[in-house]
């Protein structure tokens, strides 16, 4: 099959479009997949080496999270999927032609919603929606900020947060104010305004997307024994501002029935994931570094036999 290869640590260089790399196998509980997938912020950290602790690669290694596509053939023990049906789920070496991915990880892709753009889904609705579930485990009528709202993991926390019944405050750069309340929030902040940050009132919660010193000065805003999960990097220092918080960081786990109903919603108009750039397979470099640059959306990858 053809993929996307990674041979060792380093640029956008290392990912090398290769042409006869070995179809993954088939075993009892499989489903494979002719896929698209989505670049995310995890695919360039662990191209870079920079997340080696959390997730280690042995090489050559096939980078990518997401898969949307048609099932090609299944395991024997597979009773809930068939060949033809268009499928979608979290899975790991997406950037590929096919993907074998456990059934249970599976779920159908409703009609409605295009293929290749259901690739953008999984992690990030998974990874938002355990982050506001999970992490900070707010309730109805509690007050949460969600920092980076405007992001895909911050538009997907938004989301899980606003069907709970939680007032949302979207945390965004003081430019992205007016973009953020089209989000349907309680309230915005510009959390790179230090007087705003200062001024702003304690929280039950918050989501934090953006990490780093944008954590370190919100974590105080959380009231006494409320939740802060974050989702990247914390600074060490952070927790101890604010030791009544319960601070938990996110690594999504798969959850297909909660990526079916992300993939509803976005059906029905309710959930709206911008798309940035549609590019084949054998430009996952180019990718790479348009993500790493930010601001275009979600970027997907196009198998060779797909159509733009």
């Amino acid at each position: 099959m053809k993929a996307v290869v990674l041979r060792e640590y380093g640029g956008p260089e290392k990912l090398k479009f290769e042409d006869d790399v070995p179809d993954p196998q088939i075993s009892g509980d499989t489903v494979l997949a002719a896929t698209a997938a989505s670049v995310n912020p995890i695919d360039w950290k662990m191209r870079s080496g920079a997340r080696q602790k959390d997730f280690p690669l042995s090489f050559p290694a096939i980078l990518g999270r997401d898969v949307s596509g048609v099932v090609r053939a299944v395991g024997a023990n597979v009773k809930h999927f068939k060949p033809g049906e268009r499928v979608l789920a979290l899975s790991n070496a997406t950037y590929a032609e096919l993907v074998a991915v456990n059934d249970s990880d599976v779920t159908h892709l409703p009609d409605g919603v295009d293929l290749a753009d259901a690739a953008a889904i999984p992690l990030i609705a998974l990874t938002g929606d355990q982050l506001v579930r999970i992490a900070t485990n707010v309730q109805k009528g509690q007050v949460i900020l969600i920092t980076g709202a405007l992001g895909s993991v911050g538009r997907a926390a938004a989301h899980t947060a606003k069907k709970i019944g939680a007032q949302v405050i979207a945390g965004v750069r003081g430019k992205e104010l007016g973009d953020a309340r089209s989000l349907g929030v309680s309230d915005v902040l510009a959390i790179d305004d230090d007087e705003a940050i200062e001024k702003f009132r304690l929280v039950d919660a918050i989501a934090d997307t953006v990490g780093g010193e944008v954590a370190a000065k919100l974590i105080a805003k959380v009231k006494q024994g409320g939740c802060f999960g974050y989702t990247t990097a914390l600074p060490q220092s952070a927790a101890t501002l604010n030791p009544t918080v319960k601070t938990t960081r996110v690594l999504a786990q798969p959850d297909p029935s909660k990526v079916r109903e992300f993939a509803d919603d976005v059906r029905d108009g309710k959930f709206v994931l911008p798309i940035g750039r549609r590019m084949p397979l054998h430009d996952a470099a180019e990718a790479h570094v348009l993500g790493e640059k930010g601001g275009i959306g979600k970027i997907l990858l196009l198998m060779p036999d797909s159509s733009d």
